[in-house]
């Protein structure tokens, strides 16, 4: 991307970004790209890195655990690997090896399930493969240590053989002589001790002259002498001739295995470069928690369209303090190109402009970006910003003078492609000549048709807005009453300045306010006032159209739970009809069930009976029944002549009545809540609730 002035990465503090971005890196590889990120302007480029730094994030946020764990920054060791002549030790051996197992656990994550849920993540190893090979060479020679192993040459197996033998020959021999002179007084408390690799005597000084060897050297002190005795230089001579035969075998084994391992040095650079840029894109991923980083809609065209934005270092600055930040809403397209956006100073004109402009630069970085995901951004070729003093002392320039110069490159530059961001247009001249500027350089760059934001505080500018297609006014609410910005971009149209509002609500004059008023254009000061008051209406109006929907929500949802009561209401009414269906059926289930058992009870009276007829008359009156109100008063008058109702409780052996039959009989047995009655010549079960115990009435005498 084209970027007017060079210093508009920092102005819009995108080598912030830069700097949190390589907080987050862990290895060079990666640190090396934030702090060169650079802006692409290719759809092709950009749209990978937003995807694949998306495709991360959501492992993060579902705790999904990915290979990368590894950092390792092998820059040099491969540069040296490419010299012929270079040799590898074991240790930079061991962290090759290291490098082809991280690549190896990256290829088995990514089964085929995971590259369908994460495409561009695998992108990055698709033109790679493994190659076990790397490891199994390393292993050949080198152990866990990154020692090389006795196995890997016959001579050096030979050479560490009789190392091991001559070691021990001399430390029995040496011992040998410890202990003898030990006891004899001659050494010091350390005994022994080792110089230039030989083993030598700890000898109190005065004591030197009577051991035979080679004096190596004194001690600080001057009162041990270091002596190597005479009869173990042979074996020391030997082992320092073994170890350097060591040395030389060693380094012509590793020599072999480095120019083995040149074969891989292009395959081992690929799988550095793998393992950094899933390290960069873990740290985009990172980072863009921190400020809730989205992916939005990408178009290959000019427009910007931002839901719900934010400043992501104003983010995470507010986050730090627990304090909410306001987003931005605002939407640049072919039809509505510059947006004009007044309001009074510190309402947050300039923190909108900041905005957009680091949030398009994150996007063309690859970065993702701190608004709604329903956001859409176009790629743009050129990016111009105006913010802030652009007063030169070098080149003698005023404020206003360096204003133009700027505006000059913007009109003669810009094209449908540009994305421009100027603070206080016209600002540092006379207000009528430098809003008249201002309109020309406005109506120019919409004539290119570029998109930009404008600030200003000039009315003309806000006027224009209204009358010059492609130009649409925007501006930051404040709360007139208690002098305080709401830091809320409202778009369609202007806003006031508040000048003389704020002047009153600090207290300034009244007389300086109202002689301040007079020397204003009253036409001017009218628009300002209408301004204001249309500003404050509308907040109103917003404020009661908020409390509306509110009230609306309140009511669908007192609607939803009203519907829910009805619904339940029903329901139960349903289940009260079914309960009383079933009573009805168990009704008639146990009427048959006791009709079947009557039946029984009758047909074995009949078998033990000789009065058929009595029989015969029981089972008249239980299958054809007279009708049930007249038989019950005639049952109740025939009672009622011959008994009387007593209210105690029911035994055996009491006269009852049945209340629903109104028949009685003589309790033979109680069981439980049931008695048995004896009803003539057939008993019969019924609930003890049923029955009223009787007494016969005296008949006169």
């Amino acid at each position: 991307m084209k970027l007017f002035p060079p210093s508009a990465p920092h102005q819009l503090e995108l080598d912030k970004i830069k700097i949190l971005l390589a907080g987050h890196c862990r290895s060079e590889y990666a640190r090396k790209k934030a702090e060169d990120l650079r802006i692409h302007t290719r759809k092709e480029f950009i749209e990978p890195q937003l995807l694949q730094t998306h495709e991360y994030k959501l492992l993060f946020q579902n705790y999904l655990y990915f290979p990368d764990d590894a950092v390792l920054n092998l820059s040099r060791e491969l540069k040296l690997l490419s010299i012929d002549s270079s040799i590898l030790t074991g240790e930079q051996f061991l962290q090759i090896k290291k490098l082809a197992l991280a690549i190896q656990q990256i290829f088995r994550w990514f089964s085929p399930d995971r590259k369908v849920a994460y495409p561009t993540l695998s992108l990055i190893i698709e033109d790679t493969y493994f190659e076990k090979n790397i490891g199994q060479m390393v292993d050949e020679i080198l152990d866990e240590y990154g020692i090389v192993k006795d196995s890997a040459s016959e001579k050096l197996a030979t050479i560490r053989m009789s190392l091991y033998k001559k070691r021990t020959e001399l430390k029995r021999l040496f011992d040998r002589i410890v202990s003898k002179l030990k006891k004899q007084g001659y050494l010091a408390d350390i005994e022994e001790s080792f110089i230039n690799g030989r083993r030598v005597l700890a000898v109190l000084a005065e004591q030197k002259r009577m051991i035979k060897g080679i004096l190596h050297g004194e001690s600080d002190s001057r009162r041990t002498s270091f002596i190597e005795p005479a009869e173990t230089a042979h074996l020391n001579n030997d082992i320092f001739s073994l170890e350097n035969e060591e040395r030389r075998e060693v380094n012509i084994i590793l020599q072999k295995l480095t120019t083995k391992m040149r074969a891989y040095h292009s395959l081992l650079s690929i799988y550095h470069q793998v393992i950094g840029e899933y390290d960069f894109i873990r740290a985009k991923a990172k980072l863009a928690l921190e400020y809730n980083g989205n992916l939005p809609a990408l178009h290959d065209k000019a427009l910007l369209k931002l839901s719900n934005a934010v400043h992501p270092l104003l983010f995470i600055y507010n986050e730090k303090l627990q304090k909410p930040t306001i987003p931005v809403n605002l939407s640049l397209d072919d039809k509505n190109r510059i947006l004009v956006i007044s309001g009074p100073n510190a309402g947050g004109k300039t923190v909108t402009l900041k905005t957009a402009g680091l949030l398009q630069m994150m996007l063309q970085s690859g970065l993702l970006v701190s608004c709604s995901p329903d956001s859409e951004f176009g790629i743009f070729k050129q990016l111009m910003i105006h913010i802030g003093d652009t007063q030169s002392l070098e080149f003698e320039l005023s404020t206003y003078s360096s204003h133009l110069i700027n505006m000059k490159y913007f009109m003669e530059n810009a094209n449908g492609k540009t994305l421009f961001f100027i603070d206080e247009l016209g600002s540092g001249s006379d207000p009528n000549l430098g809003g008249a500027f201002a309109e020309v350089i406005m109506e120019e760059l919409a004539k290119k048709h570029s998109l930009g934001l404008v600030t200003t505080h000039y009315l003309n500018l806000k006027v224009m807005a209204n009358k010059v297609n492609g130009i649409i006014n925007g501006a930051m609410a404040f709360d007139e009453k208690n002098l305080k910005p709401l830091y809320k971009l409202i778009t369609g149209k202007p806003g006031s300045s508040y000048t003389f509002s704020i002047a009153e609500r600090i207290g300034l004059p009244q007389h300086l306010i109202n002689k301040a008023r007079k020397l204003v254009d009253e036409n001017h000061f009218s628009l300002d006032k209408l301004l204001n008051s249309t500003e404050q209406d509308q907040q109103l109006i917003q404020a009661e159209k908020k409390n509306l929907a509110k009230l609306v929500n309140e009511n669908e949802k007192l609607q939803k739970e009203m519907q829910q009561v009805i619904h339940k209401e029903k329901h139960q009414q349903q289940i009260e009809l079914l309960k009383e269906q079933n009573q009805v059926s168990e009704a008639k289930i146990t009427y048959l069930k006791e009709m079947d058992r009557k039946l029984k009870t009758i047909l074995a009276e009949w078998k033990k009976t000789d009065d058929k007829n009595k029989v015969i008359k029981t089972m008249q009156a239980l299958l054809f029944k007279q009708p049930e109100k007249q038989i019950l008063k005639k049952k109740q008058k025939k009672i009622d002549s011959k008994y009387i109702e007593i209210n105690e409780p029911v035994k055996q052996g009491d006269k009852v009545m049945m209340k629903a039959s109104r028949q009685v009989g003589v309790v033979i047995n109680i069981v439980r809540k049931k008695a048995i009655v004896q009803v003539g010549a057939v008993p019969i079960t019924v609930s003890i609730e049923d029955l009223v115990v009787v007494k016969e009435k005296l008949l006169p005498t």
